[in-house]
């Protein structure tokens, strides 16, 4: 028999009964279910193609503006040697486009070469994404040399940035290729394994849920978005001022309105986006306030990053509220058995 200080903890404790541990049970395996959910691979081509679009666009928007951006002769305002150096105080790992030059210079190659085949090298990634063709290795160089020009050019980066570079960190860890790419036709490769494609689909799930709800926490909490004065200022600063200041004059009592909505809208995303009857409400309001960021601010790159991200998580398999069976169909309702994999 069993003495000392811990045997005696042991004996203090109360007995678990079978419903306690049938109720545990019942509790792991909710859990377990709702971290590994049967999903088809719909989502991720949503997310595939949604990315290699974003990409494309990225790439193009800057092509008259690569070499000054990221060039140590450049013409840029800020040099590339100034932003890696302020990326390398939070870790000299991060990838930096100084890291390829540098390798260049070793083999022979300017850096003016250098930085013309990374931009070819990204756009063409990008179009290998749009269509599906060497879906994972594309994922991951794309990944990297965006990730590599954003820390070089630090400075000039915003949020559309570091929401490419955590989707296509996503994508390149998802189980790709998915059925609607170019590589499922050329080579048969067995089908995805349901649960697995559940879980990262979740795990995107619940990071923009994490998104929102401290997005809109941190808009609470200062008193610009309950008068509209934050939503005033960044309609009229350069070069987001695509909307006359005299209309914004004329409307300017609906600009508390806005931005009130907007921190609702944000806040309540993870509570009203995993409800049924609401998913669609909110999923709309979401899209909807991207879509107007994108339009009347000029920041397309970051509407489109979110709405594909938002669509790929909420949006694919979503039935209106109107449908007779409401809400989010299941995905093992209508996955065939047969394309379950082992």
């Amino acid at each position: 028999m069993r003495t000392g200080p811990r045997a005696a903890l042991v004996q203090s404790l109360p007995p678990i009964d079978n419903n306690t541990m049938t109720l545990l049970r019942r509790r792991w395996q909710e859990f377990l279910e709702f971290l590994f959910p049967p999903e088809t691979d719909a989502w991720l081509a949503v997310l595939r193609i949604g990315l290699g679009l974003q990409v494309v666009f990225y790439t193009l928007s800057l092509r008259s503006d690569w070499h000054s951006l990221f060039s140590e002769t450049g013409k840029g305002l800020v040099s590339r040697e100034l932003g890696e150096a302020i990326a390398s105080f939070d870790s000299p790992l991060i990838p930096k486009l100084g890291w390829l030059v540098f390798l260049g210079r070793h083999i022979g190659l300017a850096e003016e070469t250098v930085l013309s085949v990374a931009w070819a090298c990204l756009l063409c990634m990008g179009c290998c994404l749009l269509l599906g063709l060497f879906c994972r290795p594309a994922a991951i160089i794309a990944w990297f040399l965006h990730l590599c020009a954003a820390e070089s050019g630090e400075l000039l980066a915003y949020g559309a940035d570091n929401f490419m570079t955590t989707a296509l960190f996503y994508l390149m860890l998802s189980p790709l290729p998915d059925r609607y790419c170019v590589d499922c036709r050329l080579v048969k490769t067995k089908p995805r394994d349901p649960r697995l494609l559940g879980f990262w689909r979740r795990v995107l799930q619940v990071h923009l849920c994490f998104v929102y709800f401290f997005g809109g926490l941190a808009k609470f909490l200062g008193s610009g978005w309950w008068n509209g004065s934050n939503l005033w200022r960044s309609l009229i600063r350069p070069p987001f001022n695509l909307i006359p200041p005299d209309i914004l004059v004329r409307f300017r009592y609906a600009l508390p309105i806005l931005g009130i909505s907007i921190c609702l809208i944000e806040i309540g995303y993870p509570v009203f986006i995993w409800i049924k009857k609401t998913r669609f409400f909110w999923l709309v309001c979401i899209l909807a306030m991207h879509a107007a960021i994108g339009l009347i601010m000029g920041m397309y790159l970051f509407a489109l990053v979110m709405i594909v991200l938002n669509l790929a998580a909420f949006g694919v398999g979503i039935r209106v509220p109107w449908h007779p069976a409401g809400g989010t169909r299941h995905s093992a309702h209508f996955l065939p058995k047969q394309q379950f994999s082992p």
